[in-house]
């Protein structure tokens, strides 16, 4: 699987991603800017998680509109992989390419701690190699991860089993609507989550519960 991290100015986990796809699918992601209009011949895209722009506007507003999201829109739709985490998830709500919204935590406090994160569909490629109500230890890291979206909207993720992760009952940090914490697009191929996983890949970190979710998505291409 080849890969790329989009860095943008304020991020702050374009690393940590770079090593856990280095470590997991044992290939070198390509570095790209968020000035850059091109993307390298990659088959997934992570937008990774930090402070970009210092949430300025709102959390990923400013980011949305980079001229490498062009680049990212146009390869989404062509049915390339697109992965958002933290601030990367509120990158792909502010560009459209996700419905909803990622709001202040119900707490008005930035919280970081680790959470049970619930495994809630199988259905797309990023966790097709996964099991399906299996939960999971991984690390969160935000102010603004609360998702929410009108009722219709969330019935549709709800019916159309789009709701990928969901935070495991009693752990929700932010108050996020159904414990949302990871949904994807109609096709399949972009997700967005609030958890960290890349921070719980490595035996030196705290848990590797984190890599079986990056094995998964390698493996969409190994049986592609």
């Amino acid at each position: 699987m080849k890969s790329a991290v989009v860095t943008f100015p304020g991020s702050n986990r374009e690393r940590d991603m770079m090593h856990a796809l280095e470590l997991v699918s044992g290939r070198k992601p390509e570095a790209v800017w968020h000035a850059d209009t091109s993307l390298p011949d990659v088959d997934l895209v992570v937008l990774p998680g930090g402070f970009s722009y210092g949430d300025y506007l709102r959390s990923g507003a400013i980011a949305a509109r980079a001229p490498v999201m062009d680049a990212i829109r146009a390869f989404a739709a062509r049915g390339g992989m697109v992965l958002g985490v933290c601030n990367g998830f509120q990158m792909l709500t502010e560009a459209g390419l996700l419905p909803g919204a990622l709001m202040r935590n119900a707490g008005l406090t930035f919280v970081c701690r680790e959470v049970q994160l619930e495994t809630a569909s199988t259905a797309n490629r990023f966790t097709a190699g996964m099991r399906k109500g299996e939960t999971w230890r991984c690390p969160v890291a935000h102010h603004d991860g609360n998702y929410f979206a009108d009722a219709e909207t969330i019935a549709r993720l709800e019916g159309e089993d789009r709701v990928a992760f969901r935070y495991a009952s009693g752990t929700n940090p932010n108050g996020s609507i159904n414990d949302i914490a990871g949904i994807t697009n109609e096709a399949g191929n972009v997700l967005g989550m609030m958890p960290h996983p890349e921070n719980y890949v490595d035996a030196q970190q705290a848990s590797t519960d984190g890599r079986a979710f990056f094995e998964s998505i390698c493996g969409a291409f190994a049986t592609a």
